[in-house]
C-alpha cells in the first residue's frame, strides 16, 4: 500500500478514487483490493469529485455499469476476432502466391 508516514497518500487516494469513478468498478471491490475500509474509499470519491467535477459526471447506476462491462467484453471479442480473420487473411494470400 502506498502509506506516508502512516497516512495513505494523496496520489494513492486519487488512483483508487479514479477507479470507482472513472473505471465504475464498485467501491466494495476496489476497497477489498487495496486493502482499505469502504468508508475511506467512499470519503477519497467524494472528495475526488469535488475536485474534479468535469471528469467525474454524474454517478453510473448499476444497470449501467452492467452494460458497460458487456460493451467492454463486446469489444474484446470482436479484437480477438479481427486479429483471427487478420492472420486468416494473411495465410491464404501467402498460399496463393
Amino acid at each position: 500500500m502506498a502509506r506516508d508516514r502512516g497516512r495513505f497518500t494523496d496520489e494513492f487516494r486519487d488512483s483508487v478514487a479514479r477507479e470507482v469513478v472513472e473505471m465504475s468498478h464498485t467501491i466494495v471491490d476496489v476497497a477489498k483490493k487495496n486493502g482499505v475500509s469502504e468508508n475511506s474509499v467512499s470519503r477519497w470519491v467524494k472528495a475526488y469529485r469535488r475536485r474534479y467535477p468535469e471528469i467525474t459526471g454524474e454517478p453510473v447506476e448499476i444497470s449501467e455499469r452492467q452494460r458497460l462491462r458487456e460493451l467492454e467484453k463486446e469489444v474484446r471479442e470482436l479484437r480477438e476476432e479481427n486479429e483471427i480473420l487478420g492472420k486468416a487473411t494473411a495465410f491464404f494470400a501467402k498460399k496463393h502466391r
